[in-house]
């Protein structure tokens, strides 16, 4: 990091490494935590990923829960993560698995995808939210996990920015939706958009808007 860390923010990193240096002083080192993004999209995959950072205590400046910081930081932080991590991995769930499974099955699918993608086998996994992964090997259900973790307060950028790029990208096909300004999220414009052109194959056809019949 190229600027030096105040006491403030020493502290506030300190206290969200509290999780994996527990696990790291009983000699547990591959801790891997994990996130996802877009499960409250209407369209567009959910994207999991999985992040080891390294037993040394590493403090990123900034790191911190995505939807919490702007997206210049979490691009920075996304490159910052990208290289000081011992292992990232990504995980997808498209929206026909969505549709195919519903969005928690789908999120679990795309969160296992993740670590499974690790480079580093871990040894023990931090999830946020209040599910685990079919998995064999300890892990732990993290509430706010991303505001209470490093690891994955990582992943959830690398969740974050991952699965924003893949709307930016898929927008240059779809340009009548704006993709790349909501992210297919249900922003009154996306939704107008629907309303005026119909889905299209990234659009999870189980989430319906208000008043919309039931898409056979």
């Amino acid at each position: 990091m190229s600027r030096a860390l105040s006491l403030q923010e020493k502290k506030r990193l300190s206290g969200m490494l509290e999780l994996e240096q527990s696990l790291w002083g009983k000699g547990v080192s591959r801790v891997a935590g994990i996130d996802e993004a877009g499960r409250g999209a209407l369209a567009g995959p959910v994207v999991a990923a999985a992040v080891i950072l390294p037993e040394s205590n590493l403090l990123i400046r900034g790191l911190n829960d995505s939807k919490k910081l702007s997206p210049a930081e979490r691009d920075r932080l996304f490159a910052v993560v990208s290289s000081a991590a011992s292992a990232v991995g990504v995980g997808k769930a498209s929206a026909e698995d969505i549709d195919r499974y519903n969005i928690r099955q789908a999120n679990l699918k795309a969160m296992r995808a993740a670590v499974d993608a690790l480079a580093r086998e871990p040894e023990h996994l931090l999830i946020d939210g209040i599910d685990r992964i079919s998995w064999n090997g300890p892990q732990d259900a993290v509430v706010k996990g991303d505001s209470k973790s490093l690891s994955v307060a990582a992943a959830s950028i690398v969740a974050k920015v991952t699965r924003d790029r893949i709307m930016i990208a898929y927008d240059a096909t779809y340009p009548e939706y704006g993709f790349v300004r909501h992210k297919g999220y249900g922003t009154p414009e996306h939704v107008e958009a629907i309303r005026l052109h119909g889905r299209c194959p990234l659009h999870r056809v189980s989430f319906r808007l208000k008043n919309e019949p039931a898409i056979t």
